[in-house]
C-alpha cells in the first residue's frame, strides 16, 4: 500500500504538502482532468489552472489545519468532508480563512486515490442561483 491508500490519507497528505509549499507534490494528488474551486463561485480545471491556484495558496506561507469529518465510499469513488482552517501572510498582512470541504476522490488502478473534485468551500458555500 502507498501513503495514498485511502481517501482520508490523500487529504491529510494535501495539508502536509501545502504547509511545506510543495505545489508540484500537491498537484500530483489530483487527476489530470480534476477541478478545483479556489474561491466560492470560481472553478478551475486541469493541471495548469490548478497549479496556478495552488501556487497562490502556497505563496501565503500557509499553516493549514484539517479535520476529516466523514468519508463515504462507493464503487471506487469517495466523498470526503473536511473542516479546515488556514492562516498565512498575504501582501496586505495576515490572512485567515476556513470552511468545510466537499472533495471527491477516485481510486486508481494501483489502489491509490486521487482528487477528482476539490471544493474547499463545498459544504459551507452559499447556494448558486
Amino acid at each position: 500500500m502507498t501513503d495514498l491508500d485511502s481517501p482520508d490519507s490523500v487529504i491529510r497528505r494535501f495539508s502536509e504538502l501545502l504547509n511545506a509549499r510543495d505545489v508540484e507534490s500537491v498537484l500530483a494528488l489530483y487527476e489530470p482532468d480534476a477541478t478545483f474551486v479556489p474561491e466560492p463561485g470560481r472553478l478551475v480545471a486541469g493541471t495548469d489552472e490548478i497549479r496556478a491556484a495552488l501556487g497562490r495558496f502556497a505563496a501565503l506561507e500557509p499553516e493549514l489545519d484539517a479535520e476529516i469529518e466523514s468519508v463515504r465510499e462507493a464503487g471506487g469513488v469517495a466523498l470526503v468532508v473536511n473542516r479546515w482552517s488556514l492562516r498565512g501572510h498575504g501582501p496586505d498582512g495576515p490572512v485567515e480563512m476556513g470552511g468545510r470541504s466537499a472533495d471527491v476522490l477516485r481510486r486508481q488502478s494501483d489502489g491509490s486515490w486521487r482528487v477528482l473534485i476539490d471544493d474547499p468551500w463545498g459544504a459551507t458555500a452559499p447556494r448558486s442561483p
